[in-house]
């Protein structure tokens, strides 16, 4: 059977799959084992034992858990409150300040959490009712969060940053601090457009008045916590007295005596935090697994190696092969939660990007904020979910429209970082590991 004829099979049969509801790590698994039993040789199963000791004893795999715990023991210390109340007294003076104020919570409670959901629902619940409370636009309130979320997957650490890690084989350092540069001019994209918006239409959010100097100094006393955790994760792996792997088990743990310092950990909250980190590592495993699976029997039909050569045989540009690869991440992420598309994609997609001279770091990047544009796309935008959740009294409706806007930003965003590549690969050209 050649080639062609085989991708169309496991293709079709994983569209069929998935549209019959079937959980992507199990589908691509089931895929995978169903594939080497009928195109390979039933011997070759031995090589999914291999495959699963090889994903369950990574060694990148355990960070993973243990900034998704860091992550939920930051969501109750209280530093999101400190981090919001210190950027609204500084940003209020600006045209939809306590909007910016959001987009620049988001920004800095990034830097310590690397889950977008966390970062939305953390944010979400403290800056939306106070926007709404002082007659902000309710669409541009929920929607500044919406997108102020997404950014806390682009800014390390990233668990989604980590995953692509684990299935490129990239270093996780690197894309770590690729990402510091683009998250801040998308931050900075975003803040701009809300304040340009408001200087146009001034009814969207009333000016804020009447923070005086002395308060603003005093808000910064309580971000401490901030600061400690952002140098003691990213300080210790660019210092070298860490590995990123080492690094999150320093970050939970300062996480941790924050927490308890700030006398807001208790024993039920540790163990509800351990629960629904024990649940979300389960879950990535599982794909994982079933992803490094589908790869091996898509890389034994040489089906990677078939697409590559189709695309380069088609003799079109290699930008246009790219601008055709992030139109299939949008319209995936409509459909997909971001996993689930970096675990189907990317053992088809990253050969044909490696053959074709881009850079693992910088596509990384650029697969990071595709992610940040599903989270946010109806209809299954994660972020938007989280946030009706988050806040009942607003509808699904206002949320969605206020989502919307914030996606051609993030399109403009990514646009700059095509265009300039250097932005996701210089900082990590300085650093060594």
């Amino acid at each position: 059977m050649n080639v062609e004829l085989l991708t169309i099979i496991l293709l079709g049969l994983l569209i069929l799959l998935l549209g019959f509801g079937l959980r992507v790590g199990f589908c691509l698994g089931f895929i995978g084992v169903a594939g080497i039993l009928a195109f390979l040789k039933p011997s070759v199963l031995y090589q999914v034992a291999e495959v699963a000791a090889d994903t369950g004893t990574n060694l990148f795999l355990i960070t993973a858990p243990l900034f998704i715990l860091m992550a939920e023991v930051v969501s109750f210390s209280g530093v999101g409150d400190d981090m919001y109340t210190a950027a609204h007294d500084w940003l209020n003076w600006l045209p939809g300040g306590l909007a910016i104020s959001s987009i620049a919570t988001c920004t800095g409670f990034a830097a310590i959490c690397g889950s977008s959901p966390a970062t939305a629902a953390t944010v979400g619940l403290i800056s939306v009712p106070e926007m709404i409370k002082r007659g902000y636009n309710k669409r541009l309130a929920v929607g500044s969060v919406s997108v102020g979320g997404t950014l806390g997957i682009l800014i390390p650490p990233s668990i989604t940053m980590i995953i692509y890690g684990i299935l490129t084989e990239t270093s996780i350092g690197k894309l770590f601090i690729a990402g510091v540069i683009p998250g801040i001019i998308l931050s900075l994209i975003l803040c701009s457009a809300v304040a340009l918006s408001v200087k146009i239409k001034p009814e969207l959010a009333p000016r804020m008045t009447g923070v005086t100097w002395k308060k603003r100094f005093e808000s910064l006393r309580p971000v401490w916590a901030f600061i400690v955790l952002v140098l003691s994760i990213m300080g210790s792996i660019y210092a070298g007295v860490a590995t990123p792997e080492e690094s999150a088990a320093v970050g939970v743990t300062i996480a941790i005596l924050i927490s308890l310092l700030y006398r807001r950990l208790s024993f039920k909250l540790m163990h509800q935090a351990l629960l629904r980190t024990i649940a979300t590592t389960a879950m990535i495993m599982f794909m994982i697994l079933g992803g490094n699976v589908f790869a091996f029997l898509l890389s034994t039909l040489t089906i990677p190696q078939y697409i590559t050569n189709l695309m380069i045989g088609m003799e079109i540009s290699k930008w246009s092969v790219m601008i055709l690869i992030n139109i299939v991440f949008l319209i995936l992420g409509c459909l997909l939660d971001p996993l689930s598309i970096m675990i189907i994609c990317l053992p088809i997609m990253f050969p044909l990007v490696k053959s074709l001279g881009f850079d693992p770091i910088w596509f990384g990047v650029i697969v990071t904020i595709n992610i940040e544009m599903g989270m946010i796309t109806p209809p299954f935008g994660l972020n938007l979910f989280i946030l009706k959740a988050t806040l009942p009294d607003v509808t699904m409706n206002d949320i969605v429209r206020g989502s919307l806007p914030f996606v051609l930003l993030l399109m403009l965003g990514l646009a700059v970082v095509m265009v300039f590549p250097s932005l996701a690969t210089w900082l990590p050209g300085m650093m060594k590991f």
